[in-house]
């Protein structure tokens, strides 16, 4: 009887399409190809076919990264994006203030206290007032 290895995580599967490639993978390598295999033709007459294979290689290399490379099961393109909103666009230290449940009872003692002693002082100069008003009546 064959036996059929069968992975127990089926979310990493993928669909293989063609020359057991992704329809991913022979996206980014087909545009790698367009892009490259043009640009070694074209140049190698003028500037030799070592420093146009190196130029194909670099021109194409971008693109067989975006379509191998995936890590975490995100392709290259969202790791990069999260890096560089990450590392350049968010600002790096992020404050945080809790609000501590004594702090915030130390805060409204002391706001209680000084309204007390407002209220302290008003009372003393609304008794000043009123016996200045009883001494104005009586002349």
């Amino acid at each position: 009887m064959p036996f059929v290895p069968v992975p127990k995580d089926l979310a990493r599967v993928k669909t293989k399409v063609a020359f057991n490639l992704t329809q991913r993978q022979l996206i980014c390598f087909g545009a790698g190809g367009l892009i490259g295999v043009p640009t070694y033709i074209l140049t190698r007459n003028s500037i030799g076919n070592e420093a146009s294979a190196l130029l194909m290689i670099g021109l194409m290399l971008p693109f067989f990264l975006f379509g191998i490379y995936e890590k975490d099961g995100q392709p290259l393109e969202k790791v990069l994006g999260h890096f560089i909103r990450s590392q350049f666009l968010v600002p790096k230290v992020r404050p945080y203030r809790t609000d501590n449940m004594y702090a915030a009872l130390e805060r409204m003692n002391h706001h209680e206290k000084e309204v007390h002693t407002i209220a302290k002082t008003a009372g003393k100069a609304g008794k000043k007032s009123a016996s200045r008003k009883k001494t104005a009546q009586k002349r």
